[in-house]
């Protein structure tokens, strides 16, 4: 294979190890701030599950003047900006002693998560080969996967023999190795003048890739149905008796997904998105439908792995698309257009399957999202004839 089309170069490892190490905070402290408001703050297990949405609701809310950000001030130093913020933030934690201040504290969290989070996916899609843009992609979104293991366990293991300062702390400490790591990215870019800037009007391309929306419409459908595991996974493990199951679930769900992403990343690019997502959709629907009838500890690990595999390559397959759909230069504007669906239909999500699931109960719930996501396999399939026609459309463009 070329030097061209490698993927594993310094830039792409020291941008997938920022990732990283940013989820992993995210995840820590998605799994203890909840016991920490109940136990330090004496507040409500409603009130723990705000702390989780004010930081997202902030990420949503900045993902689009994120892009306009990234344009003016340049991808790097963009991301060297925000991720110095997210990190000085962390540490923040340390001082709260109150449930206002906590929130205040998570939503300016978002508010840098929403920017490091765009320019590190804008970044990684620079730095690929677009030949093996599917792969590549793939690779880098087990960074996030990995940290969806990693961040819990270093969290729950922390405050079992330590104080949540302390875990702060470390945390913080921990984050500072970013920061190294986004100065080190070298990629190639140009910067716009500042009188360019001062001429800048801003209108809604600015803030949206518009040809970018379709796709990740429809993939905030598939976030709405993975917000249901995510959410209330552990909630329904304990009512079943199998709270002891649910710490493995998750271990599972990355470990087929690890095993199985180099294979499918490569049939992305060799074949297309078709080969890759229609048939991880049906997977994930099975997925759910497994969970919707589990009752017992390998039908609950059996779930995980089919989750795993099905939903697991379905996120970079949807945001390989999504920058595909817009020129090179918007790319940045393309992924933060992308996780602002995303991250819309994992809150949504979580909102409403909380609110309907005392009627209609967890079996249903996850049957429902079954028949959800076979819906969005006859989207996706009507969707995907326009987008190979545009993929075509732009290489005449190119070569004639």
């Amino acid at each position: 294979m070329s030097n061209a089309a490698k993927i594993w170069t310094k830039d792409f490892i020291s941008i997938s190890l920022t990732q990283f190490l940013i989820f992993v905070a995210f995840y820590t402290l998605l799994t203890t701030l909840p016991i920490f408001v109940i136990q330090e703050l004496g507040g409500t297990e409603a009130e723990g599950g705000l702390v989780v949405t004010s930081m997202l609701l902030a990420a949503i809310i900045m993902r689009p003047f994120s892009a306009l950000l990234l344009q003016k001030t340049g991808k790097k130093q963009g991301l060297i900006l925000s991720v110095a913020m997210f990190v000085i933030i962390t540490f923040l934690y340390v001082f709260v002693d109150s449930f206002i201040l906590l929130l205040i504290v998570r939503f300016v969290h978002g508010l840098a998560f929403g920017i490091v989070t765009t320019a590190t996916g804008a970044i990684a899609a620079d730095i690929i080969p677009s030949s093996r843009r599917g792969a590549g992609l793939g690779y880098f979104a087990m960074a996030m996967n990995l940290a969806v293991v990693v961040g819990p366990f270093i969290g729950l293991t922390f405050i079992q023999y330590t104080s949540f300062k302390q875990l702060f702390l470390v945390l913080g400490l921990l984050m500072v190795v970013t920061i190294i790591n986004a100065t080190m990215i070298q990629i190639d870019e140009q910067v716009p003048k500042s009188q360019d800037i001062a001429k800048m009007k801003w209108t809604v391309h600015d803030f949206l890739e518009l040809r970018s929306l379709p796709i990740a419409l429809i993939c905030s459908l598939i976030a709405l149905s993975y917000s249901s595991v995510m959410s209330f996974i552990s909630v329904y493990s304990n009512s079943l008796g199998l709270a002891s199951t649910a710490g493995y679930f998750f271990v599972v769900f990355a470990v087929v997904m690890i095993a199985s992403r180099p294979y499918l990343g490569r049939t992305f690019d060799l074949k297309g998105p078709k080969y890759v997502i229609i048939p991880c959709l049906f997977i994930f629907a099975l997925g759910l439908f497994a969970l919707s009838v589990t009752d017992s500890s390998w039908m609950l690990l059996l779930s995980a792995a089919l989750i795993g595999l099905g939903f697991g390559t379905l996120l970079p397959s949807f945001q390989t698309m999504a920058i595909q759909a817009a020129p090179n230069n918007r790319s940045s504007h393309a992924t933060s257009t992308f996780f602002i669906l995303y991250d819309s239909g994992m809150a949504t999500g979580s909102l409403i399957w909380g609110a309907i699931i005392s009627y209609i109960g967890f079996s249903s719930l996850y049957l429902l999202n079954a028949f959800i996501i076979l819906g969005v396999i006859l989207l996706f399939h009507f969707y995907h004839s326009n987008f190979r026609f545009q993929l075509v459309r732009k290489k005449h463009e190119k070569t004639g």
